[in-house]
């Protein structure tokens, strides 16, 4: 059947051409009009805008008389078009009427199209077309033909995902190839004048209503109908003679584009490069033969996506190049974890899953980072990237030593966050959490910290910095610190340390003596934004620079 309509296509319009070729030959020996002894069609352009619903257009339309007699005129033409979707055509063409009897007009047309589509993308295209244009009735058909390499390959996206799945960081990459193709095609029209203005006079006012069809064997078809409005002023006053205007309305809809209308003005430019007879002179049928041809506005290309096989695969670094490590509770236990993370080496992220007891140390590498919740972007071998969302992690460490031996032991450039931590005392004895002693460019951030001494005289502290530490930040933490009446709960703790930024951090310290902030030698403090639900600041020796809390209050 496609072949059919397809053949149906073609000889449709050849046969038109081939009646049009006909008639003209027929007149091509006869003179100019000898009463006139001028042209009867001179050339012009054609300024048009559009303005649409879905994208805006402007056009020039220049349409140039190369032979004419009496009743027949040869005739070159090009427009140029282009939209607001930095999409533009050309199409340069030639073509023939010739006023038959009964106020009929024949015409007959070829263009060469080239157009540069939105994606970037250029296509080729002939066009062949026939109209039959009378006082009262016109019929339009146009064919097109895209030639060259119709097929244009827009590359491939894809979109990969990361989620935990046991001990791993596993990467689902899926993602479409996309191919934009140039569709040949038909459409047609026919129009009715409204009789409602005198045919020989300067008004006229049509109606259209047609349809298109453009296919390509790989995409949907794009087939629908089309109806347009068309009012021409053929005297326009304070303008110059043989100006026109023409003010149109359109709208089409097909199952891909879906529908689109159009508003549009069109100006007509006479240039006088020979004498002609004026327009006013003309007859309706003289000088509709001089009305612009009227096809599809674009070489038609529709987009074709296919789906790529899913990949799925482990990642094993982030996308600085930085190694991974897994550790799930269910298959590392609390007694092993210290050592898989040492394991773990400098500057790697190790991302924790589930729920830690432990009785040791976890002692932190240089640059190493340790996570529960919170966004990790992660690369897998084959190069896709994607960005793991980690489900939270806890880690209770039931530790005896104090200040020597807290939950976590901070490295240089370390960071710890989406974690908690719960710190307490295996026996009577300080509870100290996180501690960094002599480190530098530590971040310690978004995580729910909490140290507990249960027996008279001990400290419970959770975070600490001492030793000559420098430039570390703790920001946007939760803090709780709590102990026997009798026994101080220090929520940060910054002891002969050096630039420490505190920010956005929740401290409750509860029990005997509670201090949010317990600062010795701390210098060149700074950070704020945060609150205190329980407990005050401490400042001793020499302290310098400020970290606020909400409300207005400052430590020191």
């Amino acid at each position: 059947m496609e072949n059919i309509v397809r053949s149906w296509r073609r000889r449709s319009v050849i046969a038109i051409v081939g009646v049009a070729a006909f008639h003209v030959g027929s007149a091509a020996g006869q003179a100019a009009d000898p009463a006139a002894g001028e042209a009867k069609w001179g050339p012009w352009i054609d300024f048009e805008g559009k303005a649409g619903t879905e994208r805006n257009l402007g056009e020039a339309d220049a349409f140039l008389p190369l032979a004419q007699d009496a009743d027949t005129l040869f005739f070159g033409n090009a427009k140029f078009r282009f939209d607001d979707h930095e999409s533009w055509e050309g199409n340069l063409g030639l073509g023939v009427r010739r006023m038959l009897g009964g106020g009929w007009n024949l015409g007959a047309y070829g263009y060469y199209d080239h157009r540069r589509s939105g994606n970037d993308e250029s296509y080729h295209q002939l066009t062949f077309g026939a109209e039959l244009l009378g006082r009262d009735v016109d019929f339009r058909a146009n064919s097109y033909w895209p030639i060259g390499d119709k097929a244009r390959n827009l590359g491939r996206s894809t979109q990969s995902t990361a989620a935990l799945n046991g001990a791993a960081v596993q990467v689902v990459t899926t993602g479409t190839t996309r191919e934009e193709r140039a569709l040949r095609g038909f459409d047609a029209e026919v129009g009715w004048r409204l009789p409602i203005f005198e045919a020989e006079g300067p008004l006229d006012l049509r109606l259209y209503a047609g349809a298109f069809t453009f296919d390509d064997s790989e995409v949907d078809d794009v087939t629908g109908p089309r109806l347009r409005a068309e009012f021409t002023a053929y005297e326009v006053p304070y303008l110059w003679e043989g100006a026109r205007i023409t003010l149109g309305a359109e709208w089409q809809h097909d199952a891909v584009r879906g529908g689109q209308a159009f508003a549009s003005l069109r100006l007509r430019v006479p240039l006088q490069i020979f004498d002609t007879v004026e327009p006013s002179r003309l007859s309706y049928q003289e000088r509709r033969m001089a009305v612009p041809v009227v096809r599809d506005i674009d070489i038609v290309a529709q987009v074709k996506s296919e789906s790529l096989p899913s990949m799925t695969e482990t990642a094993t670094a982030t996308t600085d190049g930085g190694s991974i490590a897994v550790f799930d509770s269910g298959s590392t236990t609390g007694a092993a974890l210290p050592g898989a993370i040492s394991a773990a080496g400098a500057n790697s992220t190790v991302i924790l899953s589930g729920s830690f007891n432990t009785t040791g140390t976890v002692t932190l590498q240089a640059g190493q980072t340790l996570m529960g919740a919170g966004d990790l972007s992660v690369r897998t071998p084959s190069g896709y990237t994607a960005t793991l969302t980690a489900p939270a992690a806890t880690l209770a460490a039931a530790i005896a030593g104090g200040s020597g031996s807290p939950a976590i032991m901070l490295a240089d450039d370390a960071t710890v966050t989406g974690l908690t931590v719960n710190r307490t005392s295996s026996s009577s004895g300080d509870s100290f959490a996180l501690r960094g002693s002599g480190v530098s460019g530590v971040t310690i951030a978004n995580n729910t910290i909490t140290a507990t001494a249960d027996a008279g005289g001990d400290f419970a502290v959770a975070i600490t910095f001492d030793s000559g530490s420098s430039g570390n930040t703790i920001i946007g933490n939760t803090i709780n610190t709590v102990n026997t009446p009798g026994s101080t709960a220090d929520g940060i703790v910054i002891s002969n340390a050096d630039n420490t930024t505190v920010s956005d951090n929740t401290i409750n310290a509860s029990g005997g003596i509670n201090r949010t902030l317990n600062l010795i030698n701390a210098t060149n403090l700074s950070g704020s934004g945060n609150v205190a639900v329980s407990g005050t600041c401490n400042a001793v020796s020499s302290n310098s620079g400020s970290i606020g809390f909400t409300g207005g209050s400052t430590c020191p």
